[in-house]
């Protein structure tokens, strides 16, 4: 930074070692010190105008008031982060609903799904299907509004593994289709971060951000 207002036979640089700190406090600091022995070298016949002095402690504070106001954006991000990092914890074990169509079957052989609805669809059928795509089975839901729905099946019939079966859903209202996702429900088994998001890995081995959680359950 250089002071050299008009008809002063004074310049003062800022040497190389007050430029190591950025801390807005040192920078106030040296800049006043700078203002200081500007005034005192100044030309009596030519004083600092009180307009440019003005503008300079103007500009100055506008400095050291962004930088103030990074460090403390910064130190609200850290600590987000880490409260994010604390509550992830407490979801481990927990079922969550994120866009897909995996059938999850529990151990008492039932299957369970969801999906949303952009609008109410007078028609609703659920379609329980091989990864080939064979349907296995045919759930008919009749009338639904616009939303999030839940449907169970009863999966202890099938001879097949259950492990890989999907579902697909089909909606419709008069002449029209609907707009259907397909949600699963999956365990979270791990939480993290990726990229500065709060991440959780599934059972399934996927890895979601968390602001792409439908729900938890």
């Amino acid at each position: 930074m250089i002071l050299n207002p008009v008809g002063s036979t004074a310049t003062v640089h800022e040497g190389p070692s007050a430029n190591a700190s950025n801390d807005p406090a040192a920078m106030q600091d040296r800049f006043l010190k700078l203002l200081v022995a500007q005034l005192n070298n100044q030309d009596p016949m030519n004083p600092l105008d009180n307009a440019q002095m003005t503008t300079q402690m103007a500009q100055i504070n506008t400095v050291t008031g962004i930088q103030t106001l990074n460090l403390t954006m910064q130190t609200m991000a850290e600590q987000f982060a880490t409260m994010q990092q604390i509550q992830g914890i407490s979801m481990i074990g927990r079922s969550v609903l994120t866009e897909g169509d995996r059938l999850a079957v529990s151990d008492q052989g039932e299957g369970s799904g969801a999906f949303e609805l952009a609008g109410a669809a007078t028609d609703v059928k659920v379609e329980v299907v091989t990864p080939g795509g064979l349907v296995v089975d045919t759930l008919a839901l009749g009338a639904q509004d616009k939303g999030r729905h839940d449907f169970q099946w009863d999966a202890s019939k099938y001879s097949g593994d259950t492990s890989d079966l999907r579902f697909r859903v089909t909606a419709s209202s008069k002449d029209s289709a609907v707009a259907a996702t397909p949600l699963m429900q999956s365990q979270v088994v791990a939480t993290g971060s990726a990229n500065g998001q709060f991440t959780l890995t599934l059972g399934g081995g996927e890895t979601v951000n968390y602001a792409n959680v439908r729900g938890v359950l």
